[in-house]
């Protein structure tokens, strides 16, 4: 059975546990280890602009043997009112893959459920599930060392999520946080909270979290303290309002120091100094948004990998 990876929880814990050891030794072996997509080419559609998502999945698909296809809105008849079930069933006669960065999850469910290859969600409004994955890793490969269980060394700690709780960083953190078996709680204003979606979806897997207006609560205990802009592609003209509402959550050096004495600071990028967070804490030894960014390819290549494995 074709499997794809559109949110989290797409992999069992214990698939997980595989798709994170795969990483670690890809990141060892980085340049020497096989090349599962030899002789296939992915198309990597982008709606949305990016830096490190773009350049991973581009190196990372190439670095696994395989060709990556760059489309842009642009370049395809989807910028131009092609359905999504049409574009999905043309390029899965064409590609071995899909790999989309667009706004509605919807696009992303509308390629898997029409289309016949492998797809992969690279950011959609309500997900980020490799950006997750990869923040899980980074932390696991401080914690567990280069040769402890990954899975195991997560289980437990929490990651307190600043800003806006109802956006997809949160959302993910929501479902990745009670897979990996750890603890979220969302520190953010009122009317930011997680939506309907994102609770049932939750429910259905037993998770939990924990949703407070006080930011030092949420960041009471935390062994991960996480932000993101408070304003993401496509609400720019909301910004002054939301920078008004979310500046007691800017995460300041006090607040940092309110976690754990050893917690991580992480944010997915970019990040706005002076806005959701300060330059003193992006210059904080204990901030690690580098190796985030450098585990965004091993992680992607882990789970390219893991599609492509032929299924029991």
């Amino acid at each position: 059975m074709m499997k794809h990876f559109l949110k989290e929880t797409d992999f069992s814990r214990e698939e997980a546990a595989e798709v994170f050891a795969l990483a670690r030794r890809l990141k060892l072996e980085r340049g020497r280890h096989e090349k599962p997509l030899a002789g296939q080419t992915w198309a990597m559609i982008f709606a949305k602009s990016s830096t490190r998502t773009r350049v991973s999945f581009d190196v990372g698909i190439h670095e696994l043997g395989g060709h990556p296809l760059f489309l842009g809105m642009n370049d395809i008849q989807l910028g131009r009112g092609e359905t999504i079930g049409d574009t999905a069933q043309v390029l899965s006669r064409f590609v071995h893959g899909i790999v989309i960065r667009t706004y509605q999850q919807s696009d992303l469910d509308g390629l898997a459920a029409h289309g016949r290859v492998p797809v992969v969600n690279a950011l959609t409004d309500f997900l980020h599930p490799c950006q997750i994955y990869t923040d899980a890793f980074t932390a696991a490969e401080r914690w567990a060392g280069p040769t402890g269980d990954l899975i195991a060394a997560l289980q437990g700690r929490k990651v307190a999520f600043l800003g806006d709780t109802g956006f997809n960083m949160a959302n993910s953190w929501i479902l990745g946080a009670n897979l990996f078996g750890m603890k979220v709680s969302l520190g953010g204003p009122a009317g930011f909270e997680p939506g309907k979606e994102i609770r049932a979806l939750a429910a259905q897997t037993g998770g939990s979290f924990h949703c407070t207006t006080d930011p030092f609560e949420a960041v009471a205990g935390a062994d991960i303290v996480y932000t993101d802009a408070w304003a993401s592609m496509g609400q720019e003209g909301e910004r002054e309002a939301r920078t008004r509402r979310m500046l007691p959550y800017q995460v300041t050096k006090k607040l940092f120091e309110a976690a754990k004495p050893d917690a991580l600071f992480m944010h997915c990028l970019p990040a706005h100094a002076g806005e959701e967070v300060t330059q003193q804490v992006l210059d904080h030894p204990r901030c690690v948004i580098f190796d985030e960014a450098e585990n965004r390819l091993h992680m992607q290549k882990a789970i390219l990998a893991t599609l492509v494995r032929p299924q029991t």
